[in-house]
């Protein structure tokens, strides 16, 4: 028996001492190899961590007002785990949500530290709540995006939304350009709780948030407001469902005001076809017509290979270049016509001979001094770029039509800046929305003005603007002139490229100028796609111009020459 004692006694200790050994090796295991994972384990059961949202930064006219501003809403939130009376706590909160106390009481029964009891919560409610004394339940502040002028503007705005995550996010014009500036950094609580759920409160750690930046525009919140009526009047005025205006200032290139229509709300853009939310005045390309005449004929100016004065002779008739024939859009032709009277009565034959002279690597380099093919630089989201071919893509017809602005696309943008560089002297100025960005702190950060090129010289300039000048007094849309004040424009009528062909019942119309005519201070561009009640710009374009300009003479108090 005893020998039997022994061997029960030495299995016994072995499989003590292997039970001992795997036990510390587990141990080991836990202490050294899963060291991290456990404690990452530990934490999450035990940390709390509340975000702390940053303020979106306002968006602001030039007299300060807000465009784009926030609204503080809260959400009702509870510790289930602490609440004995659920029923009487889901009687109470439906009462004061004017909720259903059933779907309450469900929240409070979740086996959960924190749950969500409603959202997006007024102040008033908060107090109606914090009335009740209910231990185990709390409020986290929370904000959300007002737009206190609703659709006005929106195209210049933009709209805050959601990104693939959940999280706020701007998209399009100054939410979507200077989203990063708006948005801040969020911060965090971090709070560390027992195993009853309870906040050990001498453990709790804070991650500052900081709030966006506010943005200033260079937005005159007045323009903007008699643009968006005057488009929406004009359109329906002459039965076009789509249009834009520009106003810009001539020194700077600071844009006073951008209307585009159709529009959107962006407090609901999700109710909205999302192709409204495209800015045309950025974003569209279209064909200029004869606005761009003026372009032209400042780079055979400034190259001096025609003066006011120099006559066309190529004018009796249609041009033929090739299989194509270049009429004028009256089909009325005057032989030896002066550079003068070819922006007078918008010719294109008259055009044709500029082209000529002028030729083709001459035409290019111009069209990228005007800084045409390449993006403004405007600081909006959206903007397109706008098509120059390369040298080796140009034929005889490419040369003479874009001289008259068919055959070549831009932006509304794109032509606004470049005819604003013979208002100022031929300085190209970029085109810019943000004039001041504000820190949280308070700081100011300035935007300065940007040339970005001289395109023509002072003195081709000066010529080019007599001519626009004329052009307002003599040419087809006199009729709408302010009568006794110089104003520099022109006229612009582009059949649009349809399936191949250009439909001459359907056009852009568009008037283009600027005024005090000898001492600039605004730049406008009006376009009125495809009107009914005419196919010109001269009987829809200029005379809403003439209409907005009025006005702006008046708002501005600008002198007459």
């Amino acid at each position: 028996m005893k020998k039997k004692d022994g061997l029960r006694f030495g299995i016994v200790l072995v499989a003590v001492s292997l039970l001992y050994l795997a036990l510390l090796g587990k141990l080991f295991y836990w202490q050294s190899v899963e060291a991290q994972t456990l404690r990452l384990q530990a934490r999450a059961q035990s940390l709390e961590t509340i975000d702390i949202p940053a303020i979106r930064g306002e968006i602001m006219t030039s007299d300060s007002f807000p465009l784009a501003t926030n609204t503080i809403s809260y959400t009702l939130y509870s510790n289930p785990k602490i609440i004995k009376d659920k029923s009487y706590y889901a009687d109470k909160l439906g009462g004061a949500l004017s909720d259903d106390p059933a779907s309450i009481s469900a929240l409070l029964n979740k086996d959960l530290y924190w749950v969500k009891l409603a959202d997006n919560l007024s102040g008033d409610q908060k107090k109606t709540i914090e009335k009740l004394n209910l231990k185990g339940v709390g409020f986290e502040q929370q904000y959300s995006r007002l737009y206190p002028e609703a659709s006005m503007a929106a195209h210049l705005i933009g709209f805050l939304g959601k990104d693939a995550e959940g999280e706020p996010h701007g998209y399009f014009g100054i939410e979507g350009k200077y989203n990063d500036q708006l948005s801040g950094r969020p911060g965090a609580l971090h709070a560390i709780r027992d195993a009853l759920g309870n906040q050990i409160l001498n453990d709790i750690r804070e991650d500052e948030k900081i709030d966006g930046r506010d943005v200033k525009l260079t937005v005159d919140r007045s323009v903007q407001y008699l643009i968006d009526e005057k488009l929406k009047a004009g359109l329906e005025k002459y039965g076009a469902e789509e249009g834009s205006v520009i106003v810009m200032d001539s020194k700077t290139g600071a844009i006073l005001g951008m209307s585009s229509y159709p529009g959107f709300d962006p407090a609901k853009y999700w109710e909205y076809d999302p192709s409204t939310y495209t800015n045309p005045a950025l974003s569209s390309l279209y064909e200029p017509g004869s606005t761009f005449k003026v372009l032209i004929m400042a780079a055979a100016i400034d190259k001096h290979l025609v003066t006011p004065e120099t006559r066309c002779d190529i004018c009796a008739g249609p041009v033929q270049i090739g299989e194509y024939k270049i009429k004028t859009w009256n089909d009325e032709y005057i032989p030896d016509l002066t550079m003068r009277d070819t922006i007078i009565h918008s010719d294109n034959t008259g055009m044709v001979f500029v082209s000529r002279k002028l030729g083709l690597d001459n035409m290019i380099d111009y069209l990228h001094k005007f800084g045409l093919g390449e993006p403004t630089g405007i600081d909006l989201q959206g903007e397109a770029t706008g098509i120059v071919r390369e040298k080796n893509q140009w034929y005889p017809i490419d040369i003479a039509t874009t001289s008259f602005g068919q055959g070549i696309s831009v932006t509304p943008i794109q032509l606004i800046t470049a005819v604003n560089s013979i208002a100022n002297d031929g300085k190209l100025m970029q085109p810019y929305m943000v004039s001041q960005i504000i820190t949280d702190t308070g700081q100011t950060i300035d935007i300065k003005p940007k040339v970005k090129a001289q395109a023509v010289s002072p003195a081709t300039a000066k010529t080019v603007t007599s001519m626009m000048v004329d052009a307002v007094e003599e040419g087809e849309a006199k009729f709408a002139k302010i009568k006794n004040y110089r104003i520099a424009g022109k006229t612009g009528t582009a059949q649009i490229p349809v399936a191949g062909h250009y439909d001459p019942t359907q056009t852009n119309a568009s008037f283009v100028g600027f005024f005090p005519a000898d001492n600039p201070k605004v730049t406008m561009l009006v376009i009125v796609n495809k009107p009914k009640s005419s196919i010109y710009g001269a009987e829809t374009a200029a005379p809403l111009f003439f209409d907005i300009a009025r006005e702006l003479i008046k708002y501005y108090n600008l002198p007459s020459n």
